[in-house]
């Protein structure tokens, strides 16, 4: 692989320039040493074992990217914000996109600047791709798209063998499906994911199937019982997962995630989980009976045993009624992407469980973001007699 007179891995001309990379200067092993040290420092009150960590591919590694489209004339360019956050960096190459994005951008690109209807007040471009080379291009407008639009649309969409979406104030036009569908290769399984335009997907495929499969090598002594997700999602811990429980219930406040959870569920002939639309807080409340709620008419909690529970907040972290809650169970699988809120959860989670294992996972390379995971156990009382 070529490399610049830095040595990094991800070659690309628009490096200190375009916004999107901000570690540009640093090789990518010593960005791996960088936030094991950081995550490290701010758990170590708490855990002092060895973070695992599990690196990207260099590039080629983010299947979800959006750019902004610059008008210069009649000329459509890409463009990312920059780094001094004054302007944009237009893009001439972006190599961390997966293959199934590259291949299409810059040709629909090409179509884009040919195409006066697909052109004309085009303001940004969103890319949903599989490592099975599904994409899903999602064009947005300030204007009204007519059927003119969407009959070169219709030929864009067949020419890239994609599927395209196009979006302006109050209208959507789905071509022809508005989801694709990955399959992953987890813990000697295959499993599909239906991902749909505008939810919510782990960003970097090779990263998130280590996720995954270190969080099942988490629970795979667990000994059964019942499992408990909240910030489910479309079901991306959660399916593989269940093959080692019991019985499962999984939470997620967004209606479009729920509903691709369920789809997810029937699409890997899976039967034990129960997904319920709560958010984190409204969970809470329905298993410590503060309050009944209508979308669980149909299930029983009180027959479950939860033995484990995961959770994957977002950056705030768990709100304190959600800790005292996950508190009573036996094991925690706590996903992260800010070790700072982390290390505040931490500070509550300590009282009840000790961390047995953790590792970082390193999703977005060429940045400061950082996803983490720990594996907690309930202590074991003291025997005062």
């Amino acid at each position: 692989m070529k490399r610049d007179k830095r040595g990094i891995g991800l070659d690309c001309k628009h490096f200190g320039k375009c916004g999107s990379c901000s570690l540009y200067t640093t090789e990518y092993a010593e960005q791996l040493v960088n936030k094991k040290e950081m995550v490290s420092a701010l758990i170590s009150p708490f855990y002092s074992g060895e973070l695992d960590v599990f690196e990207s591919p260099e590039h080629h590694y983010r299947a979800r990217a959006e750019f902004r489209i610059w008008h210069n004339g009649d000329r459509c360019s890409y463009a990312m914000g920059n780094m001094e956050k004054n302007g944009v960096e237009l893009i001439e190459e972006c190599p961390k996109v997966i293959k199934a994005i590259e291949k299409r951008m810059w040709r629909l690109l090409e179509i884009v600047n040919a195409t006066e209807s697909l052109g004309r007040k085009l303001f940004s471009i969103e890319f949903l791709a599989t490592t099975t080379d599904e994409c899903l291009i999602t064009m947005l407008y300030h204007r009204k798209l007519e059927s003119d639009w969407e009959e070169e649309a219709r030929r864009v969409q067949e020419s890239l063998e994609c599927q395209i979406i196009g979006r302006s104030k109050g209208q959507k036009i789905v071509l022809s499906e508005e989801f694709v569908t990955e399959k992953l290769h987890c813990d000697g399984r295959e499993i599909e994911f239906r991902q749909y335009e505008s939810g919510f997907t782990q960003p970097n495929p090779a990263v998130n199937i280590k996720m995954i499969e270190w969080a099942i090598a988490q629970v795979k002594n667990a000994g059964r019982g019942d499992f408990l997700e909240s910030y489910c999602g479309l079901g991306n811990f959660t399916i593989p997962i269940s093959h080692y429980f019991d019985r499962v219930l999984a939470t997620e406040v967004s209606k479009r995630s729920i509903a691709a959870a369920g789809e997810n569920c029937r699409l890997n002939g899976i039967s034990n989980i129960s997904f319920v639309r709560l958010s984190s807080e409204e969970m809470t409340e329905a298993l410590q009976k503060i309050r009944p709620f209508r979308r669980l008419k149909d299930i029983d909690i009180d027959k479950y045993n939860f033995t484990t529970v995961l959770v994957d907040p977002p950056r705030a972290g768990l709100d304190e009624a959600t800790i005292g809650l996950i508190s009573t169970i036996e094991r925690i699988i706590y996903i992260s992407c800010d070790p700072k809120s982390l290390a505040r959860d931490l500070q509550s989670l300590i009282r009840t469980h000790t961390v047995e294992n953790g590792a970082l996972f390193d999703q977005f390379p060429y940045t400061h973001h950082i996803e983490s995971a720990l594996a907690l156990k309930k202590r074991v009382p003291l025997n005062l007699h």
